[in-house]
């Protein structure tokens, strides 16, 4: 028996291309592979997450009108996809099993997920039974992504008399995520002594970023089956039925990415569903020859091209040769269209018209914070103009110290390095310049400066990297304390200093434009800090 497990790229609230991306599926799924079953991803109709979307009546009704053009369309080959069933005031995150008109099967999750980025418990009621279909002479199990993750749901799948369990999936990516998948569902598969077929959804939607990489594992909790990551498709997955129980026949085995290219494929994946479902023409930013907007500009293009990337460089008088030398030969590398901006006469009409009010008082850093705006109001108006959204350039250890500026170098429609931390941005640049020589390697070699001031270095206002990163990591994705973090070895004073620098800025992270999380706890949805605090 073949089962076809359809790795789509869905879009949230798109429910007509949603449903043809089924339709299209099934017909090639079975036509083309010869497959009797097919699997999508969790809330394939709707979309993952589709969050209040789900109180519109409207999308009820659309959803409801989807799930029977697809029932009553697809015939020949069973269906199994997600979707949101409503049933009075309840919403459930449910999985039909769809054959020939019919539906043999509805699932609803059993558990749902209220932690990190997952807000289910707001939206959906929770289901209580298990479900299991027979298709083929062989009966599967039938549950949703978070189910598989505690014993119970697996555990009565195979009590109801379940011989393989199908688990259908909305898993975000984050780092070492895809290993920890396959070691829970083999720890089920091991505990119920069934193979168990993992499909998950593949995409960038806001924030998120889904890496695919569906899997099967055998009784014995042995993959023997994984699909490539962050790439859609549509996968075979052969199960062997006979005499005894029915079993997974191995097959390909997709390679695990490294961290470091998986991070990478995850910004430029997330980057380019960010611009393309949102229906921009193409993207601008501003290229001032830092390490950061080098390796941004790198992302935009591996997601979107050259020909869709526009940089800018926007020198005032502090920025050096070096980085006027080594934007513009990045540029050219990567062949984008390059335009220079100097900014020096708009930085002096704003500090003229304020002279009479600013009178009196020093330059500090309202004068570095002009230039930074400056350099947003042109990026803005290009974007107004050309319509090309613009990528802001910052990075996480700057959004988590508030080393940025507010309507400045934060003004923009997407952060692809959001949750990227100084050190990990500088290990993604060495990394992608090992493929080719994109990046100049004085960009890489030289000292950290915004360039807003004489002879400026970041390390005039922050401790070094290799020592602020690990500290904040410490607070952001732990939760430890300033004593425990101490206990790692940190200075004291310097371990106060820096959380004391992430609160007060929490104000600045709530106006920051979205970005591509990586890690286990980014800014954004996962962050839920409170800005008023005496904490």
């Amino acid at each position: 028996m073949r089962i076809a497990l359809a790795q789509i790229n869905t879009r949230v609230g798109a429910i007509d291309a949603n449903t043809q991306s089924v339709l299209d599926a099934a017909v090639e799924a079975r036509d083309e592979l010869g497959c009797e079953l097919v699997l999508f991803p969790e809330l394939t109709l709707s979309g993952y997450p589709p969050e209040d979307l789900l109180f519109h009546r409207g999308l009820r009704d659309r959803v409801e009108a989807a799930l029977a053009r697809v029932r009553d369309e697809v015939t020949g080959i069973a269906t199994c996809l997600g979707y949101p069933e409503y049933e009075g005031d309840a919403i459930y995150n449910s999985a039909a099993m769809l054959r020939d008109g019919e539906l043999l099967a509805n699932h609803r999750k059993c558990a749902l997920p209220n932690y990190a980025v997952f807000d289910e418990k707001r939206y959906f009621d929770s289901g209580t039974h298990p479900t299991v279909t027979e298709i083929g002479g062989c009966r599967f199990g039938v549950i949703i992504c978070e189910d598989a993750w505690t014993p119970e749901p697996c555990r009565d799948c195979r009590q109801a008399g379940a011989e393989i369990i199908l688990v259908i999936n909305g898993s975000p990516y984050h780092l070492d995520q895809a290993a920890e998948r396959e070691r829970v569902l083999s720890e089920r598969a091991r505990e119920n002594g069934i193979p168990l077929i993992y499909l998950n959804l593949v995409g960038g939607q806001d924030e998120l970023v889904f890496d695919g990489g569906s899997f099967a594992v055998d009784a014995g909790g042995t993959v023997v089956f994984r699909a490539p990551v962050f790439e859609a498709g549509i996968h075979v997955v052969e199960v062997v039925t006979g005499d005894g129980a029915p079993g997974i026949a191995p097959q390909a085995i997709a390679p695990r990415l490294p961290t470091v290219e998986s991070v990478y494929a995850a910004l430029v994946l997330g980057t380019r569903d960010y611009v393309e479902k949102n229906g921009f023409p193409g993207v601008v930013l501003g290229l001032s020859g830092g390490v950061d907007s080098a390796l941004t500009l790198c992302v935009a293009v591996d997601a979107l091209g050259p020909e869709r990337v526009h940089a800018v460089m926007m020198p005032s008088r502090f920025t050096s040769d070096m980085s006027l030398e080594d934007a513009a030969e990045q540029a050219r590398r990567l062949g984008v269209r390059y335009d220079v901006l100097p900014i020096g006469p708009i930085v002096d009409a704003v500090v003229e018209t304020l002279g009479d009010v600013f009178a009196g008082r020093a330059r500090d850093t309202t004068e570095e914070n002009i230039q930074a705006r400056s350099r947003g109001l042109l990026l803005m108006a290009i974007s107004n103009k050309l319509g090309e959204m613009l990528l802001t350039t910052g990075n996480k250890s700057e959004m988590a110290v508030g080393y940025a500026t507010l309507y400045g170098d934060m003004a923009g429609g997407f952060a692809p390095l959001k949750d990227c931390s100084k050190m990990l941005v500088y290990t993604l640049a060495r990394s992608r310049n090992g493929r080719s020589k994109v990046i100049p390697e004085r960009i890489i070699e030289r000292a950290p400066s915004a360039e807003l001031a004489p002879d400026q270095k970041d390390s005039d206002s922050l401790p070094p990297y290799d020592v602020l990163d690990p500290i904040l990591e410490s607070f952001i994705e732990q939760d430890k304390s300033v004593d425990q973090i101490a206990a790692l070895g940190f200075d004291r004073a310097t371990v106060a200093e820096v959380l004391q620098m992430v609160r007060r800025n929490e104000y600045k992270r709530r106006q920051a434009p979205p970005g591509v999380r990586i890690s286990s706890r980014a800014f954004g949805r996962d962050w839920r800090y409170p800005i008023t605090s005496g904490y």
